[in-house]
């Protein structure tokens, strides 16, 4: 029988504005960035990033079966969608490769390729949350003092203006504003209070969301400042700064169509094939994140999850989107909120298209140090000092992939962060594995090898280790009685040892149910 997605509604639509929120400020900070490349034909507006977006939400959400993910625009492909942009000199032709990719993870999903996901270490899953939770604080920092030169979302090391994480952060302070830091320091006041105090529990704000609450204090009180304390007032430049239609046409023209003449062009192909490979990959690791952060721990199916993102990418690449994946910023913002089910990203999306269709005029009023307050909020809850302690008590082996995923992150880009933890992870686990091929027992001048299950070619190395630190003048059993099976050059160094070392050494050997010819 199947769910429905109504019945927790009093928990998923406060959470769908809080993610709408969320959202909003990075749907349009990364289709701002989608623009910043000179002399490309037809150039997409602010509004790509609200394209994908609504999408993301209203489609993906419903054909996802992810409870608590939220898919849109990722800050992840802005290099690759700028990349594009040079190499094809035209976004019509781009959006043709978006149709593509969404084609490539259709097929993907079909092929049950989402098992991947499967196989991500859960060391490098929370460095990667803990990793964007920092970044999220140390990228929001600017934006809290109105430094607002880079777009809001941005999430790479280095900016396209020479400066880094961390010198962004000392640059912003030559753009201080008074007026941003009294907004941006009242808004954290009023989430800190607004979950010490438990306010989500009472009557009087059951169904008004922290966010919310920031946000109308922020556009209060910039209004009172442009009254009666100009020099405290944020202009344009520091608020959201959603397009205003004035016309049903001057709205149409906000959308842009793919132009498929350019399947003729082999370099459409190729960017579509790295568009559904980046994203998929990035949708995979973000569902798996999303899953551990789940209160109730439930598992979403990752091939129609691929199949989900495929159609919304061929939609956005129609209508003039840019690239979607499931993204953890607005997931775990989710499940913070308290969300039970899908409806919260499905009203996310809702909440999107209505805003830039009825009331753009009146969102235009937030100012960003606002939401900078709320995204520095979640960045704590990501990256709290209680998952670094749990880690460490953990181990080495999953304390090191955990901190190098970190630094990863902070020091490159997302995906290129979790490879170099990946890596690390698999460094450490390949040295776990080199150890459980066999078990040992040395008793009285006898040591029995008893082989497991499956011994690789990874084992030699240990094996022959092991045959070389051996006793002179011994005796050596080896059992296979619970092997299946045993590689090729494991086998090699078993019957050279045999037939040439051990009788050098005055070894005897004695092999029980292992046949090695």
């Amino acid at each position: 029988m199947k769910s429905n997605i109504f019945k927790n509604w009093q928990s998923d639509l406060p959470a769908g504005l809080v993610v709408f929120l969320v959202a909003l400020p990075l749907c349009l900070g990364i289709g701002l960035a989608s623009t910043s490349v000179d002399g490309i034909e037809g150039l997409p507006n602010i509004f790509s990033g609200i394209i994908s977006g609504i999408i993301g939400g209203l489609l993906v959400g419903v054909l996802s079966g992810s409870r608590l993910g939220v898919s849109g625009p990722a800050a992840g492909l802005i290099t690759i969608v700028l990349a594009a942009f040079v190499t094809l000199g035209s976004y019509q032709a781009f959006l043709v490769a978006v149709v593509i990719s969404g084609v490539l993870q259709i097929v993907a999903g079909y092929a049950k390729a989402g098992i991947a996901a499967n196989y991500v270490p859960t060391a490098v899953i929370r460095g990667m949350l803990a990793a964007i939770g920092i970044t999220l604080i140390l990228k929001q920092l600017p934006h809290l003092v109105a430094y607002d030169a880079d777009f809001f979302g941005d999430d790479a090391f280095f900016q396209s203006d020479g400066h880094n994480t961390f010198t962004e952060i000392f640059y912003s302070f030559r753009a201080f504003q008074p007026g941003a830091v009294i907004i941006g320091a009242a808004s954290l006041f009023i989430l800190i209070a607004y979950e010490k105090f438990k306010l989500s529990n009472t009557k009087l704000f059951k169904f008004i969301p922290g966010a919310l609450l920031v946000v109308l204090f922020g556009s209060l009180i910039n209004i009172l400042f442009q009254q009666y304390f100009p020099t405290l007032f944020l202009s344009a430049e520091h608020m959201v700064n959603l397009p205003v239609a004035n016309s049903f046409n001057e709205f149409t023209s906000f959308f842009t169509f793919p132009d498929f003449s350019y399947l003729s062009n082999p370099n459409v192909y190729i960017i579509g094939f790295t568009i559904a490979l980046v994203g998929s990959l990035e949708t995979m690791l973000s569902v798996e994140a999303t899953d551990k952060l789940d209160p109730k721990k439930k598992r979403t199916p990752t091939n129609r999850e691929l199949k989900a993102q495929g159609v919304g990418n061929i939609l956005s690449g129609m209508i003039g989107g840019i690239p979607i994946t499931q993204v953890i910023v607005r997931s775990s913002a989710n499940i913070s909120s308290k969300a039970e089910s899908k409806l919260s990203a499905i009203f996310h999306g809702l909440l999107l298209f209505l805003s830039v269709v009825f009331i753009p005029g009146i969102l235009n009023y937030i100012p960003l140090a606002a939401l900078a307050a709320i995204l520095l909020s979640i960045g704590y809850k990501l990256a709290r000092i209680e998952l670094f302690k749990s880690m460490y008590n953990l181990g080495y082996d999953q304390f090191i992939p955990f901190v190098t995923t970190i630094l990863g992150v902070l020091f490159t880009d997302l995906l290129r962060g979790i490879l170099i933890g990946l890596f690390v992870a698999i460094l450490f686990l390949l040295k776990k594995y080199l150890k459980i091929h066999f078990s040992m027992e040395q008793k009285k001048g006898v040591t029995k090898l008893t082989l497991s299950e499956n011994v690789s070619f990874l084992n030699k190395a240990g094996m022959l280790e092991t045959l070389r630190d051996l006793p002179n003048n011994s005796k050596l059993i080896i059992d296979g009685s619970s092997n299946k099976y045993i590689d090729q050059d494991v086998k090699e160094v078993i019957q050279e040892f045999k037939n040439f070392r051990a009788p050098d050494r005055n070894i005897e050997v004695e092999l029980i149910n292992l046949n090695i010819s």
